[in-house]
């Protein structure tokens, strides 16, 4: 009876120091005015949360926990949770300037073309094979209000290598589309911000770990962010990730 006692207040003692935690805060900039959205706060247990355009973030931890914020590839020092007097206003600033929203800025040259509109040029330069259905028996209206059969699609019907080529290219058109859009967001530049990879290595979590199209239009941005952190855990272990479980990382 003694031993178990014993046991059960040891127990009770260690349970606590796994207990999940709420850290919680605002990230300001150096001029302590400016909130700085997107800023990417990590828990040394796995965690991952970014700020909202008011600078705000929230995180789970563990008490024996430190977590550290992330910003245009500076890490900041690692703080310990146990020592955080205050876990729900945790504020704290980075050594940077953010312009606030309503300073005027210098005329900017933007080069890069955004994904979207990338993706409605490709449409419509390729609208045919877009569009493309299996043609069929319809009708049309002449000018004089006669209902009669579409020449074009009863013509069409029985063009087997046309239809075939067609449909073909339509498939790979909607391949590429997927692709293009996994690259856009796994990119290399966000990846390697997350995860600290670099040369080789980065190149090999970027084969190995790309997520699928369905994960990747379907995650917001905070899944996204921490399918990459998972998997980066796993990738420097030295596990290659299971096709089904891919997109649970």
């Amino acid at each position: 009876m003694r031993q178990i006692i014993i046991l059960l207040f040891i127990v009770s003692n260690i349970q606590p120091l796994h207990a999940q935690l709420l850290v919680s805060g605002t990230v300001l900039d150096n001029s302590k005015l400016n909130f700085v959205e997107k800023v990417h706060v990590i828990s040394t247990g796995g965690k991952l949360a970014l700020t909202d355009s008011l600078g705000r973030y929230s995180i789970s931890v563990n008490n024996d926990d430190s977590i550290y914020f992330f910003y245009n590839n500076r890490p900041t020092q690692k703080f310990p949770v146990r020592d955080i007097p205050n876990l729900l206003e945790f504020d704290i600033s980075i050594h940077m300037q953010i312009p606030s929203k309503y300073n005027l800025l210098k005329e900017v040259t933007v080069y890069s073309t955004p994904y979207a509109k990338d993706s409605i040029e490709n449409r419509e330069t390729y609208r045919k094979a877009f569009n493309y259905s299996k043609p069929g028996f319809s009708t049309s209206i002449s000018p004089g209000g006669v209902a009669g059969a579409d020449l074009d699609q009863l013509i069409n019907v029985f063009r087997f290598g046309r239809n075939k080529r067609l449909k073909s290219f339509q498939k790979r058109l909607l391949v590429e589309e997927q692709d293009k859009y996994i690259d856009y967001r796994f990119n290399k530049t966000l990846v390697k911000r997350i995860t600290g990879l670099s040369g080789n290595s980065l190149d090999s979590f970027m084969v190995w770990y790309r997520p699928s199209y369905e994960f990747t239009i379907t995650s917001n941005e905070v899944t996204f962010d921490q399918y990459i952190l998972n998997a980066s855990y796993r990738f420097k272990r030295g596990l290659l990730p299971s096709p089904a479980k891919k997109e649970e990382e």
